[in-house]
């Protein structure tokens, strides 16, 4: 066997490694999916006698979605879900971009620079070091909790900082300094620069952020449960605490629960699949 053989043939052996690790690695990250999709038309006994099976001993039902939409209050839950969820990703954006923009633009004044390492540092604090002084202030001296206006608010602040890091790299990298030079010789003023040649190249940016932020708003649970209390204002992640008694929980109405309560972020990804990679590695490489 030739050097070049040898070559082609650890290679091959490479490639064989990398494709089994990546089938292993999905099958692990789809598990608790599939898990879901054949417990959800089962009843509590099949559930709880083979979770495994693809159908149980009683057949199929489809019993589990109505009444785990009644349980959960669903269209009221997923009402407040969405609202929230879509306000705060929106306002993430707008505030984001508008903030790197000023940031790349005008990265001599000192202030900038001082302004952008506090959001990076920011990142990297944890969300339960925040919790309590959180609940303390704004609830008990400010009595601004159990709001959906505060809720935004709280996700749009914690998540700007990220979504600023994206924006920077994607305006420094990808976005020439002489297509604003060229709109502001044409007439444009700075804010019509920036509405009308920066933020459309930022397209994949604002797909990448947009399906983050709207993941993590959509399936948080310990913020909301700290700010929320009335029932009526519940996003669908608290609503599903109605299936967990004291002494049983109902596993088929949690299946469909959490089954109702993915399907439309998972809708999202799909839509806005081809602008994740493109968005993440935006500001990776300065072309």
């Amino acid at each position: 066997m030739t050097q070049n053989e040898k070559a082609a043939a650890a290679k091959k052996r490479k490639h064989a490694i990398m494709i089994v690790l990546l089938v292993v690695l999905f099958i692990l990250f789809i598990a608790p999916f599939i898990l879901v999709l054949i417990n959800v038309f089962k009843d509590q006994a099949d559930i709880t006698a083979n979770p495994l099976a693809l159908v149980g001993e009683h057949g199929f039902t489809t019993k589990n979605f109505p009444e785990a939409m009644e349980k959960m209050d669903f269209f009221n839950v997923f009402k407040n879900s969405l609202l929230i969820t879509t306000l705060a990703t929106i306002l993430t954006i707008i505030v984001s971009a508008m903030a790197s923009f000023v940031i790349v633009r005008n990265g001599k004044w000192k202030a900038c620079s001082i302004l952008f390492a506090l959001m990076i540092a920011s990142m990297v604090i944890p969300f339960q070091v925040l919790m309590v002084p959180l609940v303390s202030v704004y609830g008990g001296v400010f009595g601004i909790l159990n709001s959906r206006l505060t809720l935004i608010l709280m996700h749009t602040g914690f998540s700007v900082s990220m979504a600023t890091f994206m924006f920077h790299g994607a305006i420094h990298s990808n976005i020439p300094l002489e297509l604003e030079e060229a709109a502001l010789i044409d007439g444009c003023s700075r804010w019509q620069t920036f509405w009308k040649i920066v933020f459309p190249l930022l397209k994949p940016t604002v797909a990448t952020v947009a399906i983050i932020d709207a993941m993590a708003f959509w399936n948080d649970y310990l913020l909301p449960s700290l700010v929320l209390t009335d029932k009526e204002i519940y996003t669908i992640p608290i609503a599903t605490q109605a299936f967990y008694g004291t002494y049983s929980t109902d596993i088929g109405l949690v299946m469909a629960a959490l089954l109702l309560a993915m399907l439309p972020i998972l809708i999202l990804y799909l839509f806005l699949q081809k602008y994740i990679v493109a968005g993440v590695t935006a500001g990776a490489v300065k072309g």
